[in-house]
């Protein structure tokens, strides 16, 4: 494998991405110690030291070395990856039995994942459609700075009643209330009065958590986060109902 070896140095010189398929043996020693016998596996090594080696079914990796680690290859009658992180004092060997595939690509990637549904879309969509808290509801502002966070939409209802609004993007907990009452409590203190009036907003609420609300004076509105990006569709007919 002396071709595959030369390759394989180039491409980790060269700071590429580098994907393997080959049945390999596996040692480790570090967070705990393990052996894994030979067995057809996807080896992935990415250009920061990260190695992670995958079975042919499940997403989790069987092993992986976290990034900043280094990686040596040699030869010893067969192809052998080391990879060593000596601070956290990890140590994985793969020694490659058969070689199926291996494949390097210089990759470039300045991209950040773009989140969908979240609490600030709740809060964008709630601005844009008052009427998802009740009727006659008319905000006036997002993102109002409190002593213990910022409030997700502020608002009045049909009364003038100043209204604060808690966006949750899955369930009320005990904690989601409290939060509330907390932004509440200093906003009744800022601007001198008690009436001030709390929702919270989220798709459920657990049973406990909407007692707490009701003994405070709260009111729970059902809202789901914006799934701008969901390609399913529950109401979309089956192939058999054609």
């Amino acid at each position: 494998m002396n071709d595959e070896l030369h390759k394989l140095r180039d491409a980790l010189n060269k700071n590429c991405s580098v994907i393997i398929v080959a049945d390999c043996e596996i040692s480790y020693s570090g967070r705990a110690e393990s052996f894994l016998p030979s067995g057809g596996r996807i080896i992935l090594i990415k250009p920061d030291g990260t190695l992670l080696v995958h079975q042919p079914s499940g997403s989790a990796p069987i092993n992986y070395m976290k990034e900043a680690s280094h990686i040596l290859t040699f030869d010893n009658n067969e192809l052998m990856l080391r990879s060593q992180n000596l601070p956290l004092n990890e140590f994985l060997d793969i020694k490659i039995n058969k070689l199926h595939f291996f494949h390097a690509l210089a990759l470039e990637d300045g991209q950040k994942i773009q989140l969908q549904g979240t609490e600030k879309d709740m809060a964008d969509m709630i601005m844009q459609n008052p009427w998802l808290i009740e009727k006659n509801f008319r905000p006036v502002s997002q993102e109002e700075q409190t002593k213990y966070g910022f409030i997700d939409v502020l608002g009045h209802d049909k009364s003038g009643t100043l209204v604060v609004v808690e966006c949750k993007r899955y369930n009320g907990d005990l904690s989601a209330v409290t939060q509330l009452r907390r932004y509440v409590e200093k906003l009744k203190e800022s601007k001198g009065t008690e009436n001030i009036r709390g929702v919270l907003a989220c798709p459920k609420i657990t049973p406990n958590a909407h007692k707490m609300l009701k003994d405070w004076g709260f009111k729970f509105v059902k809202i789901n986060p914006p799934k701008y990006l969901e390609k399913f569709d529950k109401k979309q007919k089956k192939l058999g109902e054609f």
